[in-house]
Parts: structure tokens; C-alpha cells; sequence
């Protein structure tokens, strides 16, 4: 069941979690985000042996950990538990911060000639990974392209990855990274 709540926030990590439930099983599991890795893997065509993959998968297992800490050792996150352990992994920097390791991973697989920029076309085969390829990708690729160069740097990447998770704001660049949101 999806979380209701005026809380914009909220609104944002209910998207989050429509889109990892890979299966649409109302339940987030290792393999909800196993699948998300072997999607960015083939649709950026890298081996599994390359050291982008390696450090994609290790994020993603490190994110994966750290979420069950938050969760109480529930190896099943139900909506209402994946909004209380995302809540607390995005403020709990102990031990891996979420917020900055796990897109900086991304980021390198979507920067595929490695000057790191995304363009277009890259950005494009993110959107794809989940199952947000739509005529909107323009738009959303427009709002994350913040000074209007064309291209997405690593620096506006990052920064739309911390928007979606601390902006309250609706209408940051960063609350289009999983869909259009609802109004409050």
C-alpha cells in the first residue's frame, strides 16, 4: 500500500519505491534491486566484470545492508517500512552515505564516454533502466540540466539526487527522478 501524506517528501520516496518494485509485488527485496543493476548493465551493455559493475553492484549491496539495519533485519520492505529505513538512511551517515556513494555509481554507468557529462542519449537509457522512458524524457533531462549547457554534470546529478531526498519542493530538478509526483 502506498503511503498518503501532505508530506512532499513522501511523495517522492513513494515514486522511489514504485519503481524498484521491479516485480509490482508491493515489496522490495534483494531482487528488486538486483534486477535494477542488470538493467543498467545491459542497457549500458557492461560486463559484468568491469569495474563500473562491480562498483554499481557494491552500492547497490551496501544500500541494500544498510536499509535492513534501518528496517530491523526485515529482509522484505513493505511500503510503509521502506519510507521509515530510507527516512533514516538519508539522514544516518555512519556508516555509508546513501545520498552521494550509490548516484556517484550510477553516474558512472550512465556517463558511458566518461567525460563525465550525461548527455541526451544517455540520460535516455537511464530513464529506460526505470521504466520512465516517455516523451517526458526531454523535459526531465531539461529541469536536471540546471545551467542550460546541454548536458547534465556530475555535480547537477548529485545535486537532484540530494533534492529528491531533503527539498520539500515539488518542483526541484531533483523530484522528476521517478515520475511525475502527485499534488498535495
Amino acid at each position: 500500500m502506498t503511503m498518503t501524506s501532505a508530506d512532499p517528501i513522501s511523495f517522492k520516496v513513494d515514486a522511489l519505491f514504485r519503481a524498484t518494485d521491479a516485480n509490482s509485488d508491493g515489496v522490495i527485496e534483494w531482487n528488486d534491486l538486483g534486477r535494477i543493476v542488470d538493467r543498467y548493465l545491459t542497457a549500458y551493455k557492461i560486463d559484468r566484470n568491469d569495474r563500473k559493475a562491480y562498483a554499481l553492484l557494491a552500492a547497490y549491496q551496501m544500500y541494500w545492508l544498510e536499509l535492513l539495519r534501518h528496517a530491523h533485519g526485515q529482509d522484505r520492505l513493505s511500503s510503509e517500512q521502506y519510507h521509515a529505513a530510507t527516512r533514516a538512511l538519508v539522514v544516518d551517515t555512519s556508516r555509508m552515505n546513501m545520498v552521494e556513494g550509490l548516484p556517484h555509481a550510477v553516474f558512472d554507468i550512465i556517463d558511458t564516454d566518461g567525460d563525465n557529462t550525461i548527455s541526451r542519449a544517455e540520460f535516455a537509457k537511464h530513464l529506460d533502466v526505470w521504466g520512465l522512458g516517455s516523451p517526458t524524457s526531454g523535459e526531465v533531462f531539461a529541469r536536471l540540466d540546471t545551467d542550460g549547457d546541454g548536458e547534465i554534470s556530475r555535480h547537477e546529478f548529485i545535486r537532484a539526487v540530494r533534492e529528491f531526498y531533503y527539498a520539500p519542493d515539488l518542483d526541484s530538478p531533483g523530484s522528476v527522478f521517478f515520475g511525475a509526483l502527485p499534488r498535495v
